[in-house]
């Protein structure tokens, strides 16, 4: 029996909460600083995920024994190495079930990920790094691509960091904004300017105890606000799990393509990964490139991947802290996953927040997981851009689709809004387990 505390607050973390609630492993289950929906599943906790010693203090109060973060931020920050530290000095064990702030440079820098995919062969776009010290020729490499351009913040943006322009006059002017007038603050200080992939994107999800590592699960999220894929990025406004197109032939190709060279090349720089790697790729032509490393589960790819998961999910991240992976073997179940997600009327852009929702008492086929909730004098209100994950499982994916949108439709709240398409581009494909 275990102590957990999970860092975060959005649908993420609400289903991290969900099936840690129900893991016979679990003892008590904290979480920092959650919202509304989490509030039935665990207790509450008013400490920001970033703030290292106020959480340090809490576990050593509280006994807890293992820290999981979902967010980016605290992992960067470097919280497992701050409480590896601590407890050198203390002469306790609080284990946190996420990478070192080395490892986490994958996530943390652009720029470090793809000099370290350029060192380990792992296949990705052809890239340069500017800054301002070296913009002219930042200018000349975008001369020399063909459109569309690509261009990332290297630090952390919030997820707003990546802008693709279809001209060549407007990629210019946004490397300026980027560099010069630090459209996204300091993590626009060095930005990466890559060769644009074409192909459909796929999200794969690997866990690892820092020596083994085993596949968790695909999934393909969309991030386009409007159906079609129009207008601007979110955080995202669905997800389907497994992926149709990801057979057997073709996750074979990653793992010995993208994991392993991953993980082998992360313990040979003497920086072993612990904790949930996501690798966002782009199949082009049946094989897999590397757009981007995420050092913690995707949201909201978790809420369709973690549904479809049969083993224990409190088993899954003990064995992540304690170094036990290789006596286990994680299993997914066959059915497929549809989430949609509810958002606020003007997301991304801004919102109003506060009005009350009506949620219905019973649901049969589908989870809702909260993102942007909070209780408001008693009241069930928004509080967020993204505001309700709705998950549902089904046989195939057509199943799973009418769950999720039947539950959608019933849900009221002022300005709701969510795409009638999440995973429309992929009926084409017979579905395939990974």
């Amino acid at each position: 029996m275990v102590k957990l505390l999970v860092l975060g607050s959005g649908g993420r973390e609400h289903a991290f909460t969900h099936l840690l609630s129900k893991s016979p492993l679990t003892e008590k289950l904290y979480v920092s600083p959650g919202n509304a929906g989490m509030a039935s599943c665990a207790e509450l906790v008013s400490i920001v995920p970033t703030d290292f010693e106020g959480l340090y203090q809490f576990c050593k109060t509280h006994q807890v024994d293992t820290v999981l973060p979902g967010p980016e931020d605290p992992l960067v920050a470097g919280i497992a190495d701050f409480f590896a530290q601590r407890n050198r000095d203390e002469g306790l064990n609080i284990r946190v079930a996420g990478p070192n702030m080395d490892a986490a440079r994958l996530e943390g820098s652009k720029d470090f990920a793809k000099a370290f995919m350029q060192r380990h062969q792992i296949p990705t776009a052809a890239y340069q790094t500017f800054h301002a010290g070296n913009l002219e020729e930042g200018y000349r490499f975008l001369e020399s691509l063909n459109a569309p351009y690509v261009l990332k913040a290297d630090g952390l943006a919030a997820g707003k960091g990546v802008v693709i322009c279809s001209e060549l006059a407007e990629a210019r002017t946004v490397l300026t904004e980027m560099i010069e007038q630090q459209k996204f603050g300091s993590a626009s200080a060095k930005v990466v300017i890559e060769e644009f992939l074409q192909g459909i994107e796929i999200s794969v999800f690997a866990v690892s105890d820092g020596e083994t590592w085993q596949i968790l699960g695909s999934a393909k999220d969309y991030k386009r606000i409007g159906e079609g894929d129009q207008g601007p990025n979110t955080g995202g406004m669905g997800a389907v799990s497994p992926v149709p197109f990801a057979d057997e032939e073709f996750m074979h190709k990653v793992k010995e393509r993208i994991l392993k060279p991953t993980f082998d090349g992360l313990k040979q720089e003497g920086t072993p990964f612990r904790g949930f790697l996501f690798a966002g790729l782009m199949n082009c032509n049946g094989n897999p490139m590397v757009i981007e490393y995420n050092v913690r589960m995707g949201d909201p790819e978790t809420e369709a991947v973690l549904p479809r998961l049969k083993t224990d999910f409190g088993a899954v991240v003990d064995a992540i802290a304690s170094e036990t992976l290789d006596s286990m073997r994680i299993e997914m179940r066959d059915e497929t996953a549809v989430c949609v997600v509810l958002v606020s009327e003007g997301y991304p852009g801004n919102y109003p927040k506060g009005f009350p929702m009506t949620l219905p008492d019973h649901i049969a086929d589908c989870t809702i997981f909260h993102a942007g909730t909070s209780l408001r004098n008693g009241i069930l209100s928004t509080n967020g851009g993204r505001v309700l994950a709705l998950s549902a499982l089904g046989k195939d994916m057509a199943t799973a689709t009418a769950a999720a949108y039947a539950t959608a439709d019933v849900i009221q709240y002022q300005g709701k809004y969510f795409r009638r398409d999440i995973g429309a581009d992929l009926r084409s494909f017979p579905p395939q387990q990974p």
